[in-house]
């Protein structure tokens, strides 16, 4: 009669480790199709993307007003962008002298 209760002792934690198993398979599944389903998203941004660049209004190119504004808006990019050249042409100028005479070079806490 001994015996019964060592095998269903065995039988049960045959069972927890079996369940335990399960349990393990079921999330390594679940993280696999997270990962599916991200992927998936993604392309589905994509293929968005691409249908709303397609859509864009031809008649836009024939506006002579929105053509105005994306010319004044380039102009302003393109002057910001023409002062950080100055600003860094400026600097590199600064740098050149400074390695060309190290010595004329004053430490800033010096003066």
């Amino acid at each position: 009669m001994g015996g019964t209760e060592e095998n269903d002792k065995h039988e049960a934690e045959v069972e927890k480790k079996d369940k335990k198993e399960k349990k393990e398979k079921k999330e390594e599944k679940q993280e696999e199709d997270g990962g599916k389903e991200a992927e998936k998203s993604k392309e589905k941004k994509k293929k968005k993307d691409k249908e709303g660049k397609e859509k864009k209004n031809p008649e836009d190119k024939m506006d002579s007003a929105k053509l105005k504004l994306k010319l004044e808006k380039l102009d302003t990019k393109m002057q910001a962008l023409m002062a950080k050249r100055e600003e860094i042409l400026k600097l590199l100028e600064e740098a050149e002298r400074g390695s060309a005479n190290p010595s004329e070079v004053t430490h800033p806490l010096a003066a």
